[in-house]
């Protein structure tokens, strides 16, 4: 049996590990390391070789893996980006969608079809937030859920779809969020189009992807339609609470006004944001507000261009034409 000094210390070193369990589990977390995301798709290029369109994509290398980030508008801007920057996508077996718009999409079925000629397991598995293949329907009545259309193409070349409903670590320290709680009023997408039951579309199943390093937390989105703060709080939550080392990618705000942006800004300001990428529908405008109210420069924050990147180790490149 044991003595009541030797269970009086047995008890308070069990209540002392379940009550520190959550803060060592944080800090035990696997981090991720290196990481590189380079943009394959948004409005500007910076030279005749590459092309600039309404769409968005960019390259994920992270800790010695490769995934794809939303495939671009047209069905081959992404190819013809990554074969004039030199980059080779031979390799890459994974994919994020981050929603249903056809300006991230419609590289999926050319990517895959091209790709998988020398790797058969190229972009065969893509990562998508539940509810990605609801109707949407126009004024009109027409379906314009961006997804549908190669949804049937992408299965039939043998392309698996993976919906998560909750957030989900996809590698060490790489989490997908998933559909994104919306406690702020942040009214980020078009409304262009409605449910099959009259209701806004608000873009339910918008997924974000949040990397989790020792820099802090990098946060990578395609459209943002969650709404940025939505989504940068929401990532502290189901990761952990520590600064914005990076935001990067669309966020919506091109047809923000001064009193949103500046709303915008109050809510990230605490979260110690330190660099930048605003690509697609984020704009230009937008970009330099959010800039100057986070108390950033040109060398950590900036509009991206084709070609563009973020690495964890030295930071922003935004290329002569951004920089």
């Amino acid at each position: 049996m044991l003595s009541r000094r030797a269970f009086t210390r047995l008890s308070a070193c069990a209540f002392l590990s379940a009550a520190t369990l959550p803060v060592l589990a944080a800090s035990a977390a696997p981090k991720v390391k290196a990481l590189k995301i380079t943009v394959l798709s948004t409005m500007l290029a910076e030279d005749y070789e590459t092309f600039g369109e309404w769409g968005f994509a960019a390259l994920v290398e992270v800790d010695g893996k490769r995934m794809l980030f939303d495939s671009g508008a047209h069905p081959d801007t992404v190819l013809k980006n990554a074969r004039a920057l030199k980059i080779d996508l031979g390799g890459i077996d994974e994919m994020v969608l981050s929603h249903n718009h056809g300006d991230h999409s419609g590289g999926i079925v050319t990517l895959r079809t091209e790709l998988m000629k020398t790797d058969p397991k190229a972009l065969s598995v893509a990562h998508v937030g539940q509810g990605i293949f609801i109707p949407r329907v126009n004024k009109q009545g027409k379906d314009e859920n961006g997804a549908l259309p190669i949804r049937a193409a992408y299965e039939s070349l043998g392309g698996k779809w993976v919906e998560h409903d909750k957030p989900t670590e996809l590698f060490p320290g790489v989490w997908l969020t998933g559909p994104v709680p919306r406690p702020n009023n942040e009214h980020n997408w078009s409304g262009y189009r409605q449910m099959a039951d009259g209701s806004e579309d608000i873009v339910q199943e918008d997924c974000a992807l949040i990397f989790d390093t020792d820099k802090g937390l990098v946060m990578l989105t395609g459209c943002g339609h969650a709404g940025v703060v939505n989504i940068t709080q929401y990532a502290r939550k189901i990761v952990r609470e520590a600064p914005f080392e990076a935001i990067i990618g669309g966020l919506h705000l091109f047809r923000a006004d001064d009193k949103t942006i500046a709303w915008t800004v109050s809510e990230l300001k605490p979260m110690g944001v330190r660099h930048l990428l605003g690509a697609h529908c984020t704009g230009i405008e937008a970009t330099y507000k959010l800039r100057d109210g986070l108390g950033l420069d040109r060398k950590t924050a900036t509009v991206a261009a084709v070609g563009s990147w973020y690495d964890l180790a030295d930071g922003l490149h935004p290329g002569d034409l951004a920089g």
